[in-house]
């Protein structure tokens, strides 16, 4: 499927193919800088220059559908189209011309797809999302994950910077004057102080660069931005940063897309001011909204647990390489839980959770290179966008499949997400995957595995019926490194 969204700033198309009730897989995408609401705001009516702006833009999106073969295309179009006089004609033309059915979304039903986007992919349960565009912002409040109340303000990024920012760079009163609008639109909505254990998420092309930007200035494992924490202080930094610049320079700015030098102040300020109400400490960055939660709408509007989220994204991945075994997974994810409950180890739960996933999708790596498996499934895990994981957890993940490969691994590479404080415990969960897959791979297929473990005061008995034949080799010294005992496997 493709969803073309005709945005107040921007327009987009990506095609999906939809994965396990609970992942897209992104098969094509396009961007294209429209900036609607510009003269909009002006007018009350998209101009002839922007109306020709868009159906350039969609006859582009239109051909890339095409040649994608999406099955089905879906139009959204959000506040500019929704709040112009012409709007209706605009929308007629597209159909007639291009034959594209275009929905304007209503503010309440921008938030709620926003809601089923952003938060469905996010290991999140309680708390307030925002969607920052360029016409408006949306501010959801959710439940255990589910939306309570959404309301739709007229704060986008490129409104508030054209309505308020007249000075190149601005003039501290225009902050302050866009700052203090900004405070009582989101005071009169009632928004205040978050909850005990709610947290803040944040959506929409404005957070996302500011993240970049905040990344990209500090050491980081991971290369996506969907569940990146970015902290009030550092992003009023960041805030500051592209406050301080002219427009020109601004795309200097490392991380920074050079068609948000206009608007990204305006639309940062109005972020910092939500943030400074709910007097949050940290957002956590959604890589996905609208279009996404369109596409999951189709196959549910319930969100499901976190936990279910993590294991049906990353068997949704597992399932795009053709060296991955269902069967061969299952099993060895098995071997592992119970060569984990025998040595009754509690290593922290995101380790304990690297160690079974990683079991789980060893075998991606497989489809790249057998004698670098490990190494190529733990970037590959780094660097797709695996819903429900905090980038702790992918990070633990990563660093368990590469210590399953390579005992010398060194965890703190993947600092600061994982500190010296792991290593002991990655290390003994990397000697288990190896372990485990050493056995699993010595089992006939179709034969169920079940363990047999006793540990004893200076060794660990393991007896496993289905194992066809086992020697101890270099993984027996590495076992009795790991846990300071001997390591005996045998069929009886």
């Amino acid at each position: 499927m493709a969803v073309i969204d005709i945005g107040s700033n921007s327009a987009r198309i990506v095609v999906y193919r939809l994965e396990g009730g609970v992942s897209t897989q992104i098969l094509a995408s396009s961007r294209g800088s429209l900036k609607l609401v510009r003269e909009l705001d002006a007018t009350h009516r998209l101009s002839d220059e922007a109306v020709a702006r868009a159906f350039e833009a969609l006859q582009d999106f239109r051909a890339i559908a095409l040649g994608a073969g999406a099955e089905r295309v879906f139009t959204l179009a959000t506040a500019a189209v929704r709040d112009a006089e012409n709007g209706p004609d605009f929308i007629a033309r597209v159909k007639e011309r291009l034959g594209l059915e275009v929905r304007i979304l209503s503010g309440e039903e921008e938030a709620r797809y926003g809601f089923l986007g952003a938060v469905g992919g996010l290991p999140i349960e309680h708390g307030v999302l925002f969607d920052v565009g360029g016409g408006s912002m949306q501010v959801t409040h959710f439940l255990q994950r589910r939306l309570v109340t959404a309301v739709s303000l007229p704060l986008g990024s490129l409104r508030l910077s054209d309505a308020f920012l007249k000075s190149d760079p601005p003039a501290a009163g225009e902050v302050r004057r866009l700052v203090e609008h900004a405070q009582r639109l989101l005071e009169k909505a009632g928004v205040g102080p978050l909850e005990s254990g709610e947290r803040v998420v944040g959506t929409g092309g404005t957070i996302r660069n500011l993240a970049k930007v905040d990344r990209h200035g500090r050491g980081y494992p991971v290369t996506r931005l969907h569940g990146y924490v970015l902290p009030r202080k550092r992003l009023k930094d960041v805030v500051e940063l592209v406050t301080s610049k002219k427009t020109k320079k601004r795309a200097e700015i490392p991380g920074l897309n050079d068609d948000r030098g206009d608007s990204i102040v305006g639309g940062g300020l109005a972020i910092r001011t939500l943030l400074d109400l709910l007097s949050a400490e940290e957002v956590c960055v959604s890589g996905q909204g609208v279009r996404e939660g369109l596409a999951r709408s189709l196959m549910s509007e319930d969100l499901l647990p976190v936990a279910e989220v993590r294991r049906s994204s990353l068997r949704a991945l597992c399932g795009r390489f053709v060296g991955w075994d269902p069967v061969s997974a299952e099993r060895r994810a098995a071997i592992a839980e119970q060569l984990l409950g025998a040595l009754e180890l509690s290593p922290d739960p995101d380790v304990r959770e690297g160690l079974f996933l990683g079991a789980f999708a060893l075998d991606v790596g497989r489809s790249v290179d057998f004698f670098n498996r490990h190494e190529h499934v733990a970037d590959i895990v780094l660097a797709t966008d695996l819903l429900g994981f905090t980038h702790r957890g992918a990070a633990l993940l990563s660093a368990v499949l590469r210590a399953a490969g390579d005992e010398d691994a060194e965890p703190r590479s993947y600092a600061p997400l994982v500190t010296g404080r792991d290593e002991d415990a990655v290390h003994r969960a990397g000697a288990l995957l190896a372990l485990a897959d050493d056995l699993e791979e010595r089992c006939p297929r179709g034969t169920k595995v079940a363990l047999d473990c006793r540990v004893l005061k200076d060794e660990v008995v393991v007896k496993a019926p289905a194992l066809a034949g086992w020697r101890p080799r270099t993984l027996g010294r590495r076992f009795e490194r790991a846990f300071g005992r001997r390591l005996t496997v045998s069929r009886d």
